[in-house]
């Protein structure tokens, strides 16, 4: 094809269809008989930089072990390749599920085009499949791999030192330094069997973090600890922190950190910095309640899954007699970007100053749930506020559960008199 041709069909992919670039890319290579797979050629990543649900994923690594198994699938029996894989970043786990072009065999380079990437147990694995292609390399491409002692499937390298609040999805073989504010356990089940975890949420000076370990490493509320070897997955776009037998985990003195009323404290966050970490576990912002959205005010709820009605009626369940609840949506904006807070009947009780009982005898008098509606928009809506709780990350944005809250009463002439303070003192 000439380059006029392959501009044009791409304009219109872009454009017209609204694909991404590398889908656009794909279908047209594929479309005229070429190999899709040949686009990626060079273009490869470490494996610290994988996150889950990944495609089109390539790789320079090395084989640390390779093993073979049974599995049953619709059609009978196969036969899969299972194993390790490590580059000077990290290792992680893969999956052949197909067979291959090549014996693989411990210690071999392997450069992998078109895998995808999956989660198991917060872990990221890496899969092949049938676009998969592996080729080998020189064996000198990557570093020797060198287990540690001790067992296990150590990672490769020295972990990377990190805070709470660097913590971002995808990151592997992190070393950390922080006080358990919580710790609990629980049981799963892993492959038939009963496995406990222990989970919780740990602090250092920049932030909180919630933490899943699956080893009993002896953990006790408020121990000062150094994990090695750690890894970072995301529930909701909150970064979290995995551990399991691979870690290192020593406890230190109480004094390396401050003490749990110090680093319990909820951080005060710029929504900027929220969106590019994806989250956080309990902190506070600052900003104006700009608007409220749809579905403030007094709404009715489904007394199956707890969904709001619309026109009595639930998208699930279909018209029920819903059940009474009162909420702000509202989108709170800090100068540095926005987000969605949402506010339960408790706190809209307190900001309104009214109970629900006395908003929906409100409503009946007025024949309009709006009137609840309007009288929160007015009080609220160009108010400053403080927000605290835990804000997570989808495709619709961020969104804060608030768990507690005040409005923010700005003594502008104090303010005022302290800048010019500040402004006088640094001339």
């Amino acid at each position: 094809m000439s380059e006029s041709e392959i501009e044009k069909e791409l304009s219109s992919y872009l454009n017209v269809y609204r694909v991404s670039l590398d889908t656009a890319k794909r279908s047209i290579v594929k479309k005229h008989g070429g190999n899709p797979a040949g686009l990626a050629v060079g273009i490869s990543k470490t494996i610290r930089e994988l996150v889950p649900g990944e495609q089109s994923v390539n790789l320079l690594v090395r084989i640390v072990a390779v093993n073979e198994k049974d599995v049953t699938v619709e059609s009978g029996t196969k036969r899969i390749l299972y194993g390790i894989l490590g580059d000077p970043s990290a290792t992680i786990p893969f999956t052949a599920w197909e067979p291959l072009n090549l014996p693989l065999a411990r210690g071999d380079v392997i450069r992998v085009q078109n895998a995808y990437t999956k989660e198991y147990r917060g872990q990221v694995q890496v899969n092949f499949g049938v676009r998969t292609v592996v080729s080998k390399e020189r064996p000198d491409a990557l570093p020797e791999y060198k287990p540690s002692a001790g067992g296990g499937m150590p990672y490769v390298g020295k972990p990377t030192a990190m805070k709470v609040v660097d913590l971002r999805e995808g990151a592997s073989n992190v070393a950390v330094t922080a006080r358990l504010l919580s710790v609990e356990t629980r049981e799963v089940e892993v492959e038939g069997a009963k496995k406990s975890v222990y989970s919780g949420i740990l602090a250092d000076e920049t932030g909180k973090t919630q933490f899943s370990a699956w080893k009993d490493f002896g953990l006790a509320e408020d121990d000062v600890l150094r994990i090695e070897g750690a890894y970072v997955k995301a529930w909701r776009g909150i970064p979290q922190i995995s551990f399991d037998d691979r870690a290192t985990v020593t406890k230190l003195k109480d004094d390396a950190l401050p003490p749990a009323s110090k680093v319990g404290e909820s951080p005060r966050m710029w929504i900027e910095d929220l969106a590019e970490r994806g989250g956080g576990v309990d902190v506070t912002v600052r900003g104006i309640l700009i608007d409220l959205r749809e579905g403030s005010g007094l709404v009715y709820r489904c007394p199956e899954c707890n969904r709001v009605l619309r026109k009595n009626a639930c998208r699930i369940h279909g018209e029920v007699k819903g059940n009474a609840d009162l909420r702000v949506k509202a989108v709170l904006d800090d100068g540095s970007g926005a987000l969605t807070a949402v506010f339960n009947r408790e706190l809209t009780e307190a900001l309104l100053d009214k109970t629900m009982e006395a908003a929906i005898a409100q409503a009946k008098e007025a024949m309009s749930a709006d009137v609840v509606r309007d009288e929160l928009s007015d009080l609220l809506v160009a108010q400053p506020i403080e927000a605290r709780g835990n804000v997570t990350s989808d495709d619709y944005g961020l969104m804060m559960i608030v768990d507690t809250a005040k409005l923010l009463r700005v003594d502008v002439q104090t303010e005022a008199r302290e800048m010019l303070e500040a402004m006088e003192g640094s001339a």
